[in-house]
């Protein structure tokens, strides 16, 4: 039951930024414009179909969830992606973001660890109802801490891995790497994850018991 409760508060959480469909625009869109690359050779057409396949979602997700900000923000980061590209006319550029979007998260953990607010147990806290209070549970502590390193290593790893690809120019091995390091990996975390925090510690509610029950 408590496991039960915060798995539904956690994809409350999920839902709130867009859940499955917000993953789903984001590969979706580097998928169209490798394919699109590959097909026609040029950046600025490629980088049209991306955004165009984008808007689809983001028409369908407006009619159907009645729900503007989550499609946006998709639709501006493959905006931001397209328009880099299309400037320099390198197709390389319109995985720029894939860049720096994980390295600036990274710095976040990597901050939060230092200054003992891991970025997982924010989040886990909240989801509980317990927005500080875990801070005092040491081994409460040092599991957020190491579930918010696995995090951090997956994001050290991508950039590593996308950095030289960007700077060689190779646009297909970017975008596949691309694809590859970001949904599929983070799935991946969430398992690692739930396998640290599964013990009755981390699942059970915040809520005090009344007094003068056992």
């Amino acid at each position: 039951m408590n496991f039960t409760l915060l798995t539904r508060k956690s994809l409350s959480l999920f839902a709130a930024v867009g859940g499955w469909r917000t993953v789903a625009e984001a590969i979706v869109s580097r998928v169209l414009f490798l394919i699109a690359y590959l097909l026609t050779g040029r950046v600025a057409a490629s980088a049209l179909v991306a955004v165009g396949g984008v808007v689809v979602f983001a028409v369908i997700r407006m009619c159907t969830d009645r729900k503007y900000w989550q499609p946006v923000v998709g639709l501006v980061i493959v905006g931001v992606s397209a328009l880099l590209a299309g400037s320099s006319g390198q197709g390389v550029d319109f995985y720029l973001t894939s860049l720096l979007l994980p390295s600036a998260a990274g710095v976040v953990l990597l901050v939060s660890m230092l200054v003992r607010w891991p970025v997982i147990g924010v989040v886990v806290g909240a989801a509980r109802g317990d927005r500080s209070g875990w801070r005092r549970d040491r081994p409460r502590r040092r599991r957020y801490q190491l579930c918010t390193a696995v995090f951090l290593v997956k994001l050290v790893i991508e950039v590593a891995v996308l950095v030289p690809l960007y700077l060689a120019g190779h646009v297909v091995a970017l975008g596949v790497a691309s694809t590859l390091l970001s949904s599929p990996t983070l799935a991946l975390c969430f398992y690692l994850c739930w396998r640290i925090l599964r013990s009755e510690a981390d699942f059970e509610p915040a809520e005090q018991h009344p007094a003068g029950h056992s």
